[in-house]
């Protein structure tokens, strides 16, 4: 399904093919030394590479997580062919970037706590107050199934792209992307049953 923000629809449908094709585009134009494309490509790419790396690891390492990840995509561009999509392989390799992260922390002896926590800093700002909890439950899914929902839920990546992104086949990502929603909702109506509490509620 598109974001809750954009269109429904042939027309979000077509604006969505519009972007990707004219991301390729400065992509493959990058990769032949044209700066200006590159500036392009960042500018138009580096909000939903956060994005996705803050669902991976953590919101205060993605800005970190997200330079690395144009550092590589930049030394890369030049071997980019387009057989994909441009945001798809750049996903990709903020996936890496952010399993390469995840692997150098675990082998070194914790001194900090390895996640802030994912404080949804970028979605909150729809205004939906629901909205942060909605962050938070996501963030307690499993690592396979959260990355394959944000991925197709949150940044609008159809589960092919997904599936190039996570590097496995179309019915997994279906399969995880089903049982996260599972899970959401199992979260949500249990959030529901329990009801707000506060101090001042109980009856003495």
């Amino acid at each position: 399904m598109p974001p809750a923000s954009a269109p429904r629809g042939s027309t979000w449908r077509c604006r969505v093919a519009d972007d990707e094709a004219e991301i390729t585009a400065w992509a493959l134009a990058a990769g032949r030394g044209d700066q200006d494309a590159a500036a392009r490509f960042v500018r138009a790419t580096q909000h939903q590479v956060r994005r996705f790396l803050a669902a991976l690891v953590s919101p205060g390492e993605a800005d970190d997580l997200a330079q690395e990840t144009f550092l590589r995509a930049v030394r890369s561009l030049s071997s980019f062919a387009g057989r994909s999509s441009a945001r798809t392989w750049l996903l990709a390799i903020a996936r890496r970037v952010a399993v390469d992260h995840v692997r150098a922390v675990t082998a070194r002896p914790r001194t900090v706590p390895m996640s802030d926590g994912y404080d949804g800093v970028d979605l909150s700002r729809s205004g939906f107050d629901g909205q942060i909890v909605l962050e938070q439950l996501i963030a307690a899914l499993p690592a396979d199934r959260r990355e394959a929902f944000v991925a197709t839920q949150v940044l609008g990546l159809s589960y092919a792209g997904a599936a190039e992104v996570c590097d496995c086949p179309v019915g997994t990502i279906r399969s995880r992307v089903a049982r996260a929603r599972e899970d959401l909702v199992a979260a949500m109506d249990s959030r529901a049953a329990r009801g707000p509490r506060r101090g001042g509620d109980a009856a003495g």
